[in-house]
């Protein structure tokens, strides 16, 4: 059986008699010590060994702790090592100005041998949790990475083939025509889930490109590319425009995303019959109002409290057997919370059935004229 690796720590005092103490508390508790009496030594060390940990003096002739823990942060392979300082000098200000500098914690000398010990305890747990998590976190994007790759283009594949076998059916095995619809439908689901889970990874590290948008332009855009979908469902879809212009400052991006679930969500779950209206209002108090209603069977108390929630499964089911991942709404918030606008539902008003999301962003400034 293996055991397992000792974790490291580097003593860093110019004095013999400090180094040796700390050590030996420090070994005792079945720690590997490396030792070090100033800044060269230090960087020397190293170059050679990463520790888990570093306990640094503050007064050191020449460069002191100070200055030496900014050289150990300012090099990549040695920032996230967290530095604990000894110092005899007990001033609030030195303290402040060692935690400026990237300490993690400050101990004065003399030091009780206890208090050492459970300070260093202390953050070699922290960063054992810090290096777990980032693992955790790498292990994430691999997921991702595999996700929109691999099982995406299998995906993608399966669907190409049930829907090449969809359009032959009829001719040649009409009676496994609906075995064929489950793997076609099956497809779109897992595809649809996979696009919305990685858009909604996408927004959790969301780094907004604020520029002019034409919002009218938007609504025109997503109008015509909404048409055919709307047409097969027999639902009416238009839009309302004031007279002139609306610009927003806005991530371009972003607003097509936002407006296109909107509109998208608003036709999946309208039923026959029915109508889909984008009204964008003229600016006022430097805000632009942008409402997308439909006919559809609205929300639910219940749903109204959880529907800007992950994975949040509401009442209501698309009326044309479409996908529905429960991650759509949920980015759209974030994404408008991140361009500085704001989304929310309009209260249900007696005798009238539907949604209606308004959506509003901040108006972009005008260019003063000319003298």
């Amino acid at each position: 059986m293996t055991t397992p690796s000792l974790e490291v720590i580097l003593i860093v005092d110019d004095q013999e008699e400090n180094r040796r103490i700390v050590s030996n508390v420090l070994s005792v508790m079945h720690y590997d010590c490396l030792l070090a009496k100033n800044a060269e030594e230090t960087l020397e060390v190293l170059g050679k060994r990463t520790p888990d940990l570093i306990l640094l003096d503050v007064m050191m002739p020449g460069t002191d702790g100070l200055a030496t823990c900014k050289l150990i942060k300012a090099d990549p392979r040695w920032t996230d090592i967290p530095v604990i300082f000894l110092s005899a000098a007990d001033d609030k200000n030195l303290i402040v100005q060692a935690l400026e500098v990237g300490g993690v914690d400050y101990v004065t000398k003399p030091f009780n041998r206890a208090e050492l010990v459970s300070r260093v305890r202390t953050q070699l747990a922290l960063k054992r949790t810090t290096d777990q998590l980032r693992m955790l976190a790498e292990d994430k994007d691999e997921i991702l990475g595999i996700l929109a790759h691999d099982l995406k283009n299998s995906l993608a594949g399966m669907k190409l083939s049930a829907s090449l076998l969809q359009s032959r059916i009829n001719e040649h095995l009409p009676r496994c025509k609906p075995l064929v619809e489950n793997m076609v439908n099956a497809t779109d689901r897992m595809l649809s889930f996979m696009k919305e889970f990685l858009a909604n990874q996408r927004a959790e590290g969301l780094r907004v490109k604020k520029e002019k948008v034409n919002l009218s332009d938007i609504l025109r855009v997503l109008v015509n590319q909404h048409l055919p979908a709307a047409a097969t469902k027999q639902i009416a879809l238009a839009a309302q425009l004031p007279p002139t212009t609306v610009v927003v400052e806005a991530d371009h991006e972003g607003v097509m995303q936002v407006l296109e679930n909107l509109v998208s969500n608003a036709i999946k779950f309208s039923s026959a019959g029915g109508r889909v209206d984008l009204v964008l209002h003229s600016p006022s108090a430097g805000m632009a109002k942008c409402v997308v209603r439909d006919t559809g069977p609205g929300f639910t108390q219940e749903d109204r409290a959880r529907m800007f929630h992950r994975y949040a499964r509401l009442s209501a089911t698309p009326t044309g057997d479409e996908p529905s991942t429960g991650l759509g709404l949920s980015i759209v918030k974030r994404l408008v919370n991140a361009m500085g606008g704001s989304i929310s539902l309009a209260d249900a008003e007696e005798g009238r059935t539907g949604a209606e999301f308004i959506v509003a962003l901040p108006v972009a400034a005008s260019k003063p004229e000319a003298a």
